[in-house]
């Protein structure tokens, strides 16, 4: 049997949550399902559990934080030993890197760079660090290296970011609340006389220039669009609580009444402020 001492100490710390790991990738020994899983199957799960802690974070639910930030840490971990599995990397090779990382982006505070600059000059300081990395990686095009698995808009605005460095940008953002006004307009004529095909076109063109339109604004369009969507979340599980109230549900209701509900929902919001 193997030795699971280490796996039944509270206070093993990372060695414990590694030997944890290995136990349930051992092949003899293991869990069947942690045993099929690949760097492919595992990815989805890892995305879920970085939005998780997000959603604690944004909730101020400290008291769920830990516990997210520990599924996130295992995610890493799952990798990390499936790495060593296969000889490409493991833990440690992969703390190291980060740990290297840090160092070499900040030489104002690890090296003998001076560290009175301001925030501007140190971000851009950075970016010139990256660049020069992803030179070394023969990431020569300006939006070579820019996660193709990004959530759509965030990557949106990381491409229009790196375009931005190289002086391909609107000055001003009234000039991208223009350009919003032509996209719409060439969807809804899409809309109107072009395939399904050139609606979706138009459609991705209008998204991709609102969220240029966050970065103009320096917001976080995710951000933002997470918190619209539970405002209407929560307007419309008032709107339905006022139904329940006369006896009703949605389905029994028709638009008029519920838009009405809706518009003294929003006034109460409003006026609650």
């Amino acid at each position: 049997m193997p030795d699971d001492s280490m796996i039944h100490d509270p206070s093993g710390g990372i060695a414990r949550l590694l030997a944890i790991m290995r136990r349930l990738r051992d092949p003899d020994s293991g869990c069947p399902w942690d045993i099929e899983q690949d760097f492919a199957s595992i990815a989805p799960y890892t995305i879920e559990e970085a939005y998780e802690v997000a959603d604690a974070i944004e909730r101020q639910a400290w008291d769920e934080l830990e516990a997210e930030l520990g599924d996130l840490l295992l995610q890493t971990v799952y990798h990390a030993q499936m790495g060593a599995e296969a000889g490409l990397f493991d833990f440690d090779s992969v703390a190291k890197a980060i740990s290297d990382k840090m160092v070499a982006r900040h030489p104002h505070v690890f090296g003998a760079q001076d560290r009175d600059k301001s925030a501007a000059q140190q971000a851009r300081d950075w970016e010139a660090i990256k660049a020069a990395e992803r030179a070394r990686k023969a990431q020569r095009g300006t939006l070579d290296g820019v996660a193709l698995h990004l959530p759509a808009l965030t990557r949106a605005v990381k491409l229009q970011k790196r375009a931005a460095r190289v002086g391909f940008d609107w000055p001003h953002s009234a000039q991208v609340i223009d350009k919003i006004v032509e996209e719409a307009r060439e969807l809804e004529e899409a809309h109107a006389t072009q395939s399904m095909a050139e609606v979706k076109e138009e459609f991705g063109d209008l998204l991709f220039v609102i969220a240029n339109l966050a970065r103009h604004l320096k917001l976080d369009p995710e951000e933002a669009l997470r918190a619209a969507n539970a405002k209407f979340t929560r307007r419309f599980n008032a709107v339905e609580a006022a139904l329940e109230d006369r006896g009703r549900r949605p389905e029994d209701s028709d638009l008029a009444e519920m838009d009405a509900l809706w518009d003294a929902v929003k006034a109460a919001e409003k006026d609650g402020r």
